[in-house]
């Protein structure tokens, strides 16, 4: 018992002895760490009155109705798609998501190659429909397919549109 007393009593002394080193260089840094630093918090920015707006345009045209776009022909001959005939399997696809691949010809009639978006090769000739726009093909040469689409408008009036399916290289 007496020799643990003793133990601690010696590396007590030690202790404190070793605490008597300097520490100036703590000392001046930390009474210099705060000097010069104000805190300072930015002012609110002002806050704007608001101001009240009455709508009076009821007579100009709503900006989220459709509007009628002015394309190739317009539907006052009575153009519309023919509903009721039987669709082609190109059909079903966006125009934009089928290629153009090649073109043969056999027996004097010109044919195009068209691709699906799935990989299917397919022969197309004039007269054959592609797109889901009703477009039907009026021409092929070696390099594009011309078709001229119905697209309903806004008015529930038909518009003819030209488009063309290019040779994809």
């Amino acid at each position: 018992m007496k020799i643990s007393y003793w133990a601690i009593l010696i590396t007590t002394t030690l202790l404190t002895a070793c605490d008597n080193s300097d520490h100036s260089d703590l000392d001046t840094f930390i009474s210099n760490a705060g000097k010069g630093l104000r805190g300072q918090v930015d002012p609110l920015p002002e806050v704007k009155s608001y101001e009240f707006f009455t709508y009076d345009a009821f007579e100009i045209p709503s900006p989220f109705a459709p509007r009628k776009s002015e394309q190739v022909h317009s539907s006052t001959n009575g153009m519309k798609p023919d509903l009721v005939r039987r669709k082609e399997f190109l059909e079903s696809f966006p125009l934009e998501s089928l290629e153009m691949v090649g073109s043969l010809e056999q027996k004097e009639i010109i044919y195009a190659v068209v691709k699906t978006p799935e990989g299917n090769l397919l022969r197309v000739s004039v007269g054959n429909y592609l797109g889901q726009d009703y477009g039907k093909i009026k021409q092929i040469s070696e390099s594009q397919i011309e078709l001229r689409e119905l697209v309903q408008d806004g008015v529930n009036e038909w518009t003819e549109r030209a488009s063309t399916l290019m040779l994809k290289n």
